[in-house]
């Protein structure tokens, strides 16, 4: 039997690993193996294909009708009219939310990712007998396994 499970790098990982060994599986009989992070940075912006479900239009569209309404009223006064300084307001408006999307995205989101710490996983792949099977999940779970499956071979 084969059982795979994955795990965050963590002292759990290693606590596990003591634990199996304790309960007989040697180490010829366990594979660990370490994703890589992601080097490159996210697309800014989505494709026709690829979408991460970040918008970077929503507060801009909404500034954008709210700077248009008020520079349409504004632009009853003015000189340009209320059509130009409605379409003026809503460019402003716009690139303001827009503006405000991407610094968010940038400088917040950005060290969010950095100062939780969040690293790769690692893929725990174990070799034993149909009668541990039992014992080795109560092992992973207990020591905070992220997901754990079998295979039958």
């Amino acid at each position: 039997m084969q059982i795979f499970a994955t795990f965050e790098h963590s002292i759990f990982l290693e606590l596990a690993l003591s634990d199996l060994e304790k309960k007989g599986i040697t180490k010829n009989n366990i594979l660990a193996v370490s994703l890589d992070n992601r080097l490159e940075e996210r697309r800014l912006f989505d494709t026709l294909h690829q979408a991460d479900g970040v918008s970077l239009f929503d507060k801009g569209a909404a500034l954008a009708v709210v700077f248009s309404v008020i520079g349409t009223s504004i632009g009853f006064v003015l000189r340009w009219g209320p059509i130009w300084w409605g379409l003026i307001g809503a460019t402003f408006g716009f690139l303001l939310g827009f503006s405000i999307d991407v610094l968010i995205l940038k400088m917040v989101h950005k060290r969010k990712r950095v100062s939780k710490g969040k690293q790769s996983e690692v893929i725990l792949v174990i070799n034993c007998r149909p009668e541990q099977v039992e014992t080795v999940e109560h092992i992973l779970w207990e020591h905070l396994a992220l997901g754990v499956a079998k295979l039958e071979g």
